[in-house]
């Protein structure tokens, strides 16, 4: 009954949308007059580089961004160095309603045959159907409108030089699904809106301590069985933005021969998950705040464990509250006119199973605190040198979670410290 219901509402306002007729003058036009400042951000994401008369009628944009790191362990004392993507973007405006947009990112440096280690991989690939200014639709390969970092992941557009932990462990980073989505806003108030369809997760593919970030699909041979559904609402409010958004889908794209023999649900919204999230983002002269929520619920997680076994939680939960002030702001100077000097704190908290079903096996590790402290210069606004302190104090470690324990094994530390120190671009 649940999924006829959200499928009705969705496929109901097609016919209507498609019917919108697009005011005489192009896109690109309207973009820049007859707006107010906060529809004008709302148009633009800051990952959507052919918006506002970026790109014209037959164009093409080459553009990219990338970042490495360095890490310090000082419990373990050690230390990696990582090159830890490197992002091609390549779009096409072919007239004033139609654009291509697409992201091919190579982690990690490369991949190597037997080796678990790098990804090469479409991290967007979707065509963008504009009605008129103010609404399109897009459809293929995207990214979602959940959280603050799917949506602006350039590592110019955060601080620290690791991304929020709470936005990759509970809100999988970058999570693109294959689907098609209808974004919006209104023309009297400076709200946007979105909706969108997109294969479900993997429920076979989930990883004990990750949260569900590897049941994503990434448009590779995702099952059409299941389905799932997002929705956001964002609005600007002087100089404050507030984002409501959430995630409705199933997690078993079995038929139902298949799903029948392993005892497990088939459908659209089979096993389903439920995410939702809060966001509130502040800023004003150098200095900015933004806080973020976010909770999971897996009601069918039982049923995931007897038949995968993977120690699935049927809930997790995550927040993160950050503040920061570039220290350049006062300087009037014109040569420190587009340098930045970013200095921030940045609080997290989750816990990747604070509820497990019958079946399951709690990991106090997975129980986490996270305190950040750092600098971020940017000499101009596409390069960003970081450099950032991360405290960290997680639960106990469950030994009933060792199956085959080594000979020799070092004590988890539950207290540790990381230095990290990054490069970051776009352009």
């Amino acid at each position: 009954m649940l999924k006829k219901l959200l499928l009705g509402l969705f496929f109901a306002q097609l016919p209507y949308l498609l019917l919108a007729q697009e005011e005489e003058e192009t896109v690109q036009t309207k973009f820049q007059t007859g707006m107010t400042p906060a529809q004008k951000l709302i148009a633009s994401t800051g990952e959507d580089l052919m918006t506002g008369g970026n790109a014209g009628h037959s164009q093409t944009v080459l553009s990219g961004y990338g970042q490495a790191s360095f890490q310090r362990n000082m419990k373990y004392k050690t230390s990696t160095l990582n090159l830890d993507r490197v992002v091609l973007f390549v779009g096409h405006q072919f007239n004033s309603r139609i654009a291509f947009f697409s992201e091919l990112e190579i982690a990690d440096a490369r991949v190597e045959g037997g080796k678990p280690m790098g990804e090469v991989g479409m991290e967007q690939a979707y065509l963008k159907f504009s009605l008129n200014s103010r609404q399109y639709f897009v459809a293929g390969l995207f990214i979602p409108r959940i959280g603050i970092l799917n949506e602006n992941h350039l590592p110019t557009n955060y601080n620290g030089t690791e991304r929020p932990l709470v936005e990759q462990l509970v809100i999988p980073s970058t999570w693109r699904e294959l689907g098609v989505a209808f974004y919006g806003q209104m023309s009297a108030l400076p709200i946007a809106y979105s909706i969108g369809v997109v294969n479900g997760l993997d429920a076979s593919n989930f990883t004990h301590g990750t949260g569900i970030g590897d049941g994503k699909g990434g448009g590779q041979r995702s099952a059409g069985n299941n389905l799932a559904m997002t929705a956001s609402v964002k609005a600007f409010m002087g100089d404050f933005q507030v984002q409501v958004s959430g995630y409705a889908g199933g997690t078993i794209g079995l038929s139902s021969y298949e799903a029948d023999s392993l005892r497990v649900e088939s459908g659209l919204l089979a096993a389903p998950i439920y995410l939702g999230e809060a966001n509130v983002q502040y800023a004003k002269d150098g200095f900015a705040a933004k806080v973020l929520a976010s909770y999971v619920a897996y009601p069918k997680a039982g049923d995931i464990n007897r038949t995968y076994a993977k120690n699935t939680a049927s809930a997790m939960y995550g927040a993160y509250a950050e503040v920061s002030y570039n220290l350049f702001q006062s300087i009037k100077n014109e040569k420190y006119a587009d340098r930045q000097l970013i200095a921030f704190a940045r609080y997290e908290k989750l816990d990747l199973n604070s509820k497990i079903p019958a079946n399951g096996i709690y990991d106090g590790t997975l129980k986490q605190s996270h305190l950040l402290l750092g600098l971020n210069y940017l000499p101009i606004p596409n390069i960003a040198i970081k450099a950032d302190i991360r405290v960290t104090n997680t639960g106990p470690f469950n030994k009933s979670l060792l199956i085959n324990p080594p000979p020799v094994m070092r004590e988890y530390p539950q207290n540790n410290s990381f230095l990290n120190i990054g490069i970051g671009y776009s352009f």
